[in-house]
C-alpha cells in the first residue's frame, strides 16, 4: 500500500540518551549502536560535547513486506541515541561536566542508564572499585538533586498563589509537596503514583530528569553475556520496584562483533557466545519501545516503509506523521494486518480474501498494521 506521495515533514524524532559514570561503557556502546565513531578511550571525561546518532530499529517484519512487495527502496523506522558525558559526585552543583550532562538529557525522551558490571584491572573506575549499585545511586541522586532545585523554584511561586485562596494553584501545591517528599527520600520522580490529569497539567511541564523512562545495561565481560553475573542479580534485585527493564549486554565484545564485515563471520561470533542476534538489536527494539513508540509500514512498489508513531495513537495521528494534511483531511484508512498480508502474500490477494478494513477517525492503529490513507483537503 503506497502513502500518497509527498515530501514528509520533519517530525520529532524520538531520543533516548546513554548516561552512566565515566568509563563505564558509554561510548563504545554508541558506537555498537550507531556505527558512528565517537572517541572511546580508558579515562574519564573522554566525551564532552554529546555524540548523536540516528539508528534504525531492527524489524523482520519490514524485511518480509520487502520480500512480498519487491520496492524501490525500503526506509526502516528510527530512534536517534545521544551518547552523554559522564557524570560525576557533585553533578548537580556544577562538578565535573554537571552543568553540560544535566541539560544534555533533559532534552531526551529517555534514559539509556549503562552500569559497569565487569571486572578488568586495565580499565579505570572513576571511583576506584566496581560497584554497580553504588554507581547507580550517584547517578540517581544527582538527577535527583537536580529536580528537587527545579521543583523548589516552582513550589515558592505556587505556594504565593495557594496562599490567596487559588484552588487551582492549591491543587498543585499538593502534587509538588508529594513530589518533594519523594525526592527528599532518595526516589525518584517516575516512581511517584500521580494521576493523568495531574501528570499532564503539573508534572510534565517542569521536564523533570527522573521522570523520563529508564533502561538500564548492564555491561558485562563475554562469559557473562548470557546469563550475566553475581553484579546483574544485585542491579534486578534494587531495581525490581521501579518497572524498568533490565539488559545484559557484552559492550566490548559486540563492539568486536561489529567491526568484522563479513556477515557470516559475525553470526559464528553470536553462535559461539551463545546469542541468537547481536545484543545491540535487542536494545534498540527496548529502547523503541521504552519511548512508547510502536510502528505501522507503508508498503507499494516505490516504497516499503515503518512509520513511528506512539502506542495508541489513532489513524488520523498516524497519518499525520507522513503530512499534517493527511491528518487534517482524514476521510478514512485501508487496513491490513501484517499476518494476512504475510498469509496472502499480497494486496490485491487480501482484497480478495475480504480481510482489507476500512476503518474511521477513531480507529487505534495496532502495532504492525499495513496502512493507506485516503484524505481531502
Amino acid at each position: 500500500m503506497d502513502a500518497l506521495l509527498c515530501i514528509p515533514e520533519i517530525i520529532h524524532i524520538m531520543k533516548a540518551g546513554i548516561v552512566g559514570l565515566p568509563n563505564v561503557g558509554k561510548s563504545t556502546l554508541f558506537n555498537c549502536l550507531s556505527n558512528a565513531k565517537a572517541q572511546s578511550a580508558n579515562f574519564p571525561f573522554c566525551t564532552i560535547e554529546p555524540n548523536i546518532g540516528v539508528v534504525n530499529v531492527p524489524d523482520p517484519r519490514l524485511e518480509k513486506l520487502e520480500s512480498l512487495v519487491n520496492p524501490e527502496r525500503v526506509l526502516p523506522a528510527t530512534v536517534e541515541i545521544v551518547d552523554i558525558a559522564g557524570l560525576v559526585k557533585g553533578a548537580s552543583k556544577g562538578e565535573g561536566l554537571g552543568n553540560q550532562f544535566l541539560g544534555n538529557i533533559r532534552e531526551t525522551d529517555a534514559i539509556i542508564h549503562v552500569l559497569r558490571c565487569f571486572d578488568n584491572d586495565n580499565v579505570v573506575h572513576v571511583d576506584g572499585s566496581v560497584d554497580p549499585i553504588r554507581d547507580k545511586e550517584t547517578i540517581d541522586i544527582e538527577l535527583q538533586l537536580k529536580d528537587l532545585e527545579t521543583l523548589e523554584k516552582k513550589l515558592d511561586k505556587i505556594k504565593r498563589a495557594a496562599k490567596t485562596g487559588n484552588k487551582e494553584a492549591q491543587k498543585e501545591e499538593a502534587v509538588l509537596l508529594t513530589l518533594k517528599e519523594a525526592l527528599e527520600g532518595g526516589a525518584s520522580v517516575r516512581s511517584v503514583e500521580v494521576s493523568e490529569d495531574d501528570h499532564e497539567a503539573y508534572v510534565q511541564p517542569l521536564q523533570f530528569i527522573t521522570d523520563k523512562p529508564v533502561l538500564y545495561v548492564c555491561n558485562v565481560d563475554e562469559d557473562a553475556a548470557v546469563s550475566g553475573n553475581a553484579y546483574v542479580d544485585k542491579v534486578k534485585e534494587v531495581v525490581a520496584s521501579e518497572n524498568a527493564e533490565v539488559i545484559i549486554l557484552a559492550v566490548g565484545t559486540e563492539a568486536d562483533i561489529t567491526e568484522l564485515e563479513d556477515y557470516e563471520e559475525r553470526q559464528l561470533f553470536l553462535q559461539d557466545m551463545g546469542l541468537e542476534e547481536p545484543g545491540s538489536s535487542v536494545l534498540i527494539r527496548a529502547a523503541y519501545k521504552l519511548l512508547n513508540q510502536q510502528t505501522y509500514f507503508t508498503a507499494g512498489e516505490k516504497e516499503v516503509r515503518a512509520w513511528t508513531i506512539p502506542i495508541g495513537a489513532t489513524a488520523p495521528q498516524a497519518a499525520g506523521v507522513i503530512h499534517t494534511d493527511f491528518e487534517k483531511g482524514f476521510i478514512r484508512a485501508e487496513v491490513i494486518k501484517y499476518d494476512d498480508y504475510v498469509a496472502y502474500g499480497s494486496e490485491t490477494k487480501v482484497k480478495e480474501a475480504g480481510k482489507l478494513g476500512v476503518e474511521g477517525k477513531t480507529y487505534v492503529v495496532n502495532d504492525g498494521d499495513v496502512m493507506h490513507f485516503l484524505f481531502n483537503v
